[in-house]
Parts: C-alpha cells; structure tokens; sequence
C-alpha cells in the first residue's frame, strides 16, 4: 500500500488511472508507482485518447473501470503562451475537467485527484496565500482564462463530492519544475526557459542573456517528485469535500536570484540583462502550505538540488536529441 489513512487505500494490484503521464507531473506520478510495483496503472496518450471528447472519455471509463484517477492532464504554458492562445487554454481545460470529472462520478470511481494552480488565488493576495483566499479577488490578467478553467475544475470536485458523495478533492501547487518538463521557449515556464538560455548561451561563448521584466517578482518553486509524493501521499487520506489543499515549500525567491543561481550551476559567465518592455505577471506568489504539513507531508528536495537534477535532465535529453534518439 502507497499510503495509510482514515480512506481508501492503493493496494499495489488497484486500477490507476493517470490522466496525463507523459506530461511534468503525470509522468513524475507514473514513474513513482511503477518503481513501488504498481501493475495496473491504466495510462493512455494524447493521441490514443482526446481528453476533449465526452464520448470518448465516456467510452474509455465505461471500458477501463479506474478506481482511483489522478487528473494531471491540462494544456500548460507561461506568460508568452497563455497570452497568445486564450481561447485554447479556457477551451481545452474546460473539457479535460468536465468529461474527466464527470465520467469519474458515472462510473464509480473510488477517489480522484484534481491537480490546479496556485494561478487561481487573486492577484493581490496577502502572503502567504491561505487556501480560503481564492474568489477574493480579480485574478492575474496574463493567466486568468487557465485560471478561471482550473477554478471551474475544483469547484466541480466540490460540486460532485456535496451534491453526489464523490470523493473527489484537489491539489493546488505552486510552479513545479523537474525531469519531463518543457524547455520550449515559446510555451514554457520561466524556469525551464530561463535553463535553457543560459545553457544555450553557454554553448555560444557565454553571450548575454536577456530575461523578461524586472526580476524583482517573487516565486515558489517545487520539484515535481516531491508533488507527485503529495498526490499519492493525500490520495488516501479523508479530506472533506469542500477543501482544497496548497502544495509547496513554504519558501518564495525572486526571479532575479533564481536568474542568478540557475546561471551558476550552468556555468554560464556572461551578463544578465532584463527587457523592462515585458510583463512581471504577479508581484509575488507564496502559498501557505501548513494544512498539508498538519497532516504529515513536506517537501524534501531544495531548490539547488533540483535545479541541477533538471538541469541534468536536460543535458541528457540535448545530446540524446542530437544522437538522433528521442527521449
């Protein structure tokens, strides 16, 4: 058994549904139950089965039979990407929560984990920001059509648990990085994308590197092992139905000393310039973190520990791409 509560448990032979396992976080989940022995994972790609498609979610639960559903699938980007394809990202986490969500609760599944954001809390938070925060305020205009999508996502967990006695509940946690993760500069995350600027400015001779805004932002970052050790470790414990539970470190760094610290363990020794022309996005994002703690879980990998091992990652997955092998 993963872990032991008052709830269900996961006995290795359960039926595991991991909606999104080759995405940072599913994969992250996928990779921690097979190495603990899990032999009924149930995991399908993008391709095989279109998370969009009622009928065929429909289809898949009515076939399958999960009794346990981690919903890490959505489509996920940074500043740049959710300002360009608004309509997409509302569009298409709409319907991956809704058909998701809803096949659970027809098809009897036991527990489902719906995975949000710390996006969803409003813009002018106080800090640290407490779970009952979210819907207090106008939220961060560069993210709000993801963020309206994952607020609609755990309010039809509350939804089915109140009205249904679903026990379906969700996870909000803060920026996560690691192993799987996207370097695509066109759509990533600011920590990937600022990796890989230093990386490939390293490789050019150690040439500047330009960042957006100010740097003065500030941010929480988890690596994504450690969350998928939440997502299993919360799975089978009771959380009532209208909770929602913050996952992070407790400890926020500003985007210019993340800038900094990536840069060193890269080995990049060129200057740092910032293009002021661009967004900050939110002032700062901290998440109180101390319900999930109170019930036995923390985080274990710091941040300079997990910036090398990504960084790392990436490096293998460059000289395997120029090998002409795909990760």
């Amino acid at each position: 058994m993963v872990s032991k509560g008052n709830g269900d448990t996961i006995e290795t032979n359960s039926r595991i549904y991991v909606a999104g396992h080759r995405g940072l976080v599913g994969s992250a989940i996928t990779r921690r139950f097979e190495a603990a022995g899990y032999s009924n994972l149930i995991l399908r790609t993008s391709t095989e089965l279109d998370l969009r498609d009622q009928g065929a979610v429909m289809r898949f639960f009515e076939e399958t039979r999960p009794e346990f559903v981690f919903l890490a699938a959505a489509r996920v980007g940074g500043i740049l990407a959710n300002s360009s394809y608004p309509a997409d990202f509302i569009y298409d986490n709409l319907a991956i929560s809704t058909n998701v969500i809803h096949a659970a609760y027809r098809f009897g599944v036991r527990r489902l984990l719906f995975l949000g954001s710390s996006c969803i809390y409003p813009r002018e938070c106080p800090q640290p920001i407490r779970e009952e925060y979210l819907l207090t305020g106008p939220l961060e205009p560069t993210n709000e059509p993801y963020a309206v999508a994952k607020i609609a996502g755990l309010k039809l967990c509350q939804a089915y648990a109140r009205q249904h006695d679903c026990k379906f509940f969700s996870l909000m946690p803060t920026n996560i990085y690691g192993p799987g993760d996207n370097f695509d500069l066109e759509n990533s995350h600011v920590l990937p994308a600022i990796l890989r600027k230093f990386h490939e400015a390293k490789l050019s001779g150690h040439t500047p590197v330009t960042l957006w805004g100010t740097g003065q932002p500030k941010r929480e970052f988890l690596y994504v092992d450690d969350l998928a050790d939440a997502c299993i470790f919360s799975m089978s414990r009771e959380i009532a139905p209208e909770n929602i539970l913050n996952v992070g470190t407790g400890k926020d760094i500003s985007i210019e000393e993340l800038a900094e610290l990536i840069q060193e363990i890269a080995g990049h020794q060129g200057e740092i310039l910032w293009d002021r022309t661009k967004p900050d996005g939110t002032l700062r994002k901290l998440l109180d973190v101390s319900k999930l703690q109170a019930m036995g879980w923390k985080a274990r990998i710091g941040l300079r520990d997990g910036i090398a091992m990504t960084y790392k990652y990436y490096q293998n997955s460059q000289s395997l791409r120029s090998s002409g092998f795909n990760k």
